[in-house]
């Protein structure tokens, strides 16, 4: 077993035991508390409150104006709250996560809760189309139902469940509360600095919080659905993995032999050499090679003594008949004493 620092990158050879989040008591009273404020939020800024002048307040002070050292760096900074780059960075490392484990729950985990950041809160940015403070046309307003998209903060609520899926992976106790501490530094430093651009109103940035945390805290109750969507995942990984083997030879096909599914070429018959004619003696023959090319060997003029073995022998020429009806002469062997 590997005792060094990079033991941990190795995969574990089973799958480890995960302990599932579950709602709890005390997380449905958080969720509770959560939802209150929300509804809070909104309720303060459709009713133009005391909110909708602290935000005016805020975006007249010009925070960027009075400390504008700041702006490079922070203008770097709020891209952590950018849902495209916060979503490819996390998915990275839960994807070598899921490998590592042998299992596909943070993958499916990170996919849920975009989903439902994308389905909530763009559907109250467009309910609602309150414009940011760059577009305010009148002051005091609320800016509501004038054709814009920045209520609740989006790069807030993105930041929230980006990072917050982390310490929600977490498999122990210590790692959780510091992947907490730090994803909630992350979110809180992001909704500030889209306040200090002014890009946000104040009341934008408390309802992103509160719409990241509800997603996080609503996270358990879709945990039956996420394993459902695994087992069904895994069951037919597996059964394409079967068919592939079903498909491969079973047993080892020896080098040059056919292989199971696949035809044979058809071989061209061989031709067979042409018989000699009677009388007449293939030149391969008398080469004593079946492999040299069979010749018509010239035939003997007649009377000339051809030798036979050890006996002499004398062509005599013999009517035949001939194409014609006509009867030709051809040679015959004749033994002699």
């Amino acid at each position: 077993m590997r005792t060094d620092i990079f033991a941990r990158l190795d995969r574990e050879t089973e799958p480890p035991k995960i302990e599932i989040p579950r709602m709890s008591r005390t997380r449905l009273a958080l969720f509770g508390g959560t939802a209150v404020f929300y509804l809070a939020i909104v309720i303060a800024v459709l009713a133009s409150s005391w909110l909708v002048l602290i935000d005016w307040k805020v975006m007249l002070f010009r925070p960027y104006q009075q400390w504008p050292e700041l702006h490079a760096f922070l203008d770097s900074f709020v891209v952590l709250g950018q849902r495209g780059p916060t979503a490819v960075m996390v998915a990275a490392w839960l994807g070598w996560r899921s490998w590592r484990q042998h299992t596909l729950r943070p993958l499916l985990v990170l996919g849920v809760s975009l989903l439902l950041l994308n389905t909530t809160v763009g559907a109250v940015k467009i309910g609602l189309g309150r414009l940011g403070p760059h577009y305010a046309t009148q002051i005091g307003s609320a800016e509501l139902f004038a054709g814009g998209d920045i209520f609740p903060s989006g790069h807030t609520a993105n930041a929230v469940v980006t990072w917050g899926i982390l310490a929600y992976l977490a498999t122990t106790p210590t790692t959780r509360r510091y992947l907490s501490a730090l994803s909630a530094a992350v979110s809180l430093g992001v909704g500030l600095t889209t306040v200090y651009l002014g890009t946000h109103w104040l009341s934008d940035v408390l309802l992103g919080w509160a719409a990241g945390l509800l997603i996080l805290l609503a996270l358990p109750w879709c945990e039956p659905l996420i394993g459902r969507a695994e087992a069904w995942i895994l069951g037919r990984r597996e059964m394409w993995r079967a068919r592939r083997r079903q498909g491969a030879p079973s047993l080892p096909v020896a080098a040059g032999g056919p292989r199971p599914g696949v035809p044979t070429a058809q071989r061209p018959p061989v031709e067979q050499p042409a018989q000699a004619p009677r009388g007449q003696v293939s030149v391969g023959t008398l080469a004593g090679g079946p492999g040299c090319p069979a010749a018509p060997a010239a035939a003997p003029r007649p009377g000339t003594p051809v030798r036979s073995g050890d006996r002499l022998t004398q062509t005599i020429p013999q009517p035949a008949m001939g194409p014609a009806g006509a009867r030709q002469v051809r040679a015959r062997p004749t033994a002699r004493g």
